[in-house]
């Protein structure tokens, strides 16, 4: 193989890729190709060498190539080919944009539901838990709020407030009538 300098004036220069200057990256792909064919089996230790030092020493794809166009993996891949037009009528169909995933904003809790909530605690104020409970879970449905456990949770104790405070006051009742009923005895 003889290489003649770029500047001698009777050179004449390969039409196409083949022509075209190798880079080091072009001579490493190419000695990747024949380190796979050596250990493939398809080529012996002197192939491998001698191709080696050519590939070390090539200048232009045209070379490179050359070195490799009996191996598999065929030549080593220069500028990628003209794109033919395709008709229209042989494309699939144009894709919509996807719609980006709206950020997932978190709910807000009802203020009716925690205010339920911590008079039912109180236990006092076991009515007003009651009313508000009732006023939050319908706000809840309407707005999708959340704070429904806060709502149940007000209307649970608040029932359960009601009970123990209407179980006094009829236990009260009960006691003042029953000693009201008895005469005192001394008089």
């Amino acid at each position: 193989m003889s290489v003649q300098s770029w500047g001698d004036p009777g050179s004449q220069q390969p039409a196409g890729q083949h022509g075209m200057r190798a880079g080091h990256a072009d001579r490493d792909r190419t000695v990747d190709v024949l380190k796979a064919a050596f250990a493939e089996g398809r080529l012996s230790v002197q192939e491998y060498e001698h191709r080696h030092e050519a590939a070390a020493a090539a200048q232009t794809y045209g070379q490179l190539a050359a070195l490799i166009a009996d191996l598999p993996s065929g030549p080593v891949p220069g500028p990628a080919p003209a794109v033919q037009n395709v008709p229209s009528t042989f494309l699939p169909p144009p894709m919509p944009m996807p719609m980006p995933m709206p950020m997932h904003m978190p709910r807000p809790t009802n203020g009716l539901a925690i205010a339920s909530f911590v008079f039912a605690l109180t236990g006092i104020g076991a009515p007003v838990a009651v009313i508000a409970g009732h006023i939050a879970r319908g706000q809840i449905r309407e707005r999708h709020q959340d704070g429904d456990w806060a709502a149940v949770t007000g209307l649970i104790l608040g029932y359960l407030g009601l009970a123990f405070w209407g179980l006094i006051i009829l236990l009260g009742i009960v006691a003042v009538a029953s000693s009201g009923s008895h005469p005192s005895p001394g008089y």
